[in-house]
């Protein structure tokens, strides 16, 4: 049975009613979490603002999706090469044991002990992504910015069956050069209008699997008084249109 995000992790006891005895719980399947950080020019993580709102989301995702044995993490860098950018893989090993038939004592005990190695667990990827952000892009791939190339990871993502949630810490420019594509530094949407009209040519032209309802948070690396040259909301209107056309779920800016 799949379940919405927010109830993640929670098992369900089922009862038979015809036999009155008890059946194993069902869990959800595990969480996929992708993060995509942008490793282009034109964000700069080591800024105090854009750092610490990016070190605060992936301590909060962290906490929030790392919660059963199998919930994973991947990140990749956003840059002119986004599909071969996989930085890191995390996976949940901390396990729960069976409880089912312990007594109330023997529960308490193993749940403190469950607890205390996914905490841990937890702090050790916190560690891991915040070196991920930390790391400078010095190549030539730093150039240019391909976000569509993300698009089929979402999808191949949310082949697996698991519940899953993408997080771009980007100013979600999308910047590259040769026929057909899009470059935002150059030539923006001039307005919300032109904007949704171009995110569904695109929808129908990268011909891309369904997003399978994947819920997507925009994590801008913008202060709350960024002018509209800085923070244009014409390209927010582009990337909500383009998720939606091609299936995801909610669509948050933060």
């Amino acid at each position: 049975m799949r379940m919405k995000p927010i109830l993640i992790g929670i098992a369900l006891s089922i009862t038979a009613c015809s036999t009155k005895t008890d059946k194993p719980a069902q869990v959800d399947a595990p969480a996929y979490t992708l993060i995509f950080m942008d490793k282009s020019l034109s964000v700069h993580t080591n800024q105090q603002y854009v750092g610490q709102k990016y070190q605060q989301a992936l301590s909060h995702l962290v906490d929030q999706q790392i919660n059963h044995q199998g919930d994973k993490i991947a990140v990749y860098f956003i840059h002119e090469n986004t599909a071969k950018g996989r930085a890191l893989t995390l996976t949940a090993r901390s396990e729960m044991e069976d409880v089912s038939h312990a007594s109330p004592t023997d529960r308490e005990t193993a749940q403190a002990s469950f607890d205390l190695m996914l905490q841990r667990e937890r702090t050790l990827m916190k560690r891991q992504l915040l070196a991920k952000l930390a790391q400078q892009n010095t190549g030539s791939s730093n150039q240019e910015t391909d976000i569509w190339a993300s698009l089929p990871l979402i999808a191949k993502a949310g082949e697996t069956g698991a519940t899953v949630r993408v997080y771009y810490l980007s100013d979600m420019v999308e910047s590259m050069t040769g026929p057909g594509r899009r470059d935002f530094h150059k030539r923006p949407p001039a307005t919300d209008k032109q904007a949704t009209e171009w995110a569904k040519t695109d929808a129908e032209k990268l011909k891309v699997s369904p997003l399978n309802a994947a819920d997507i948070t925009l994590l801008l690396p913008f202060e709350p008084n960024a002018s509209r040259r800085e923070n244009n909301p014409t390209i927010t209107t582009y990337w909500q249109t383009l998720f939606a056309e091609l299936g995801a779920g909610a669509v948050a800016e933060e």
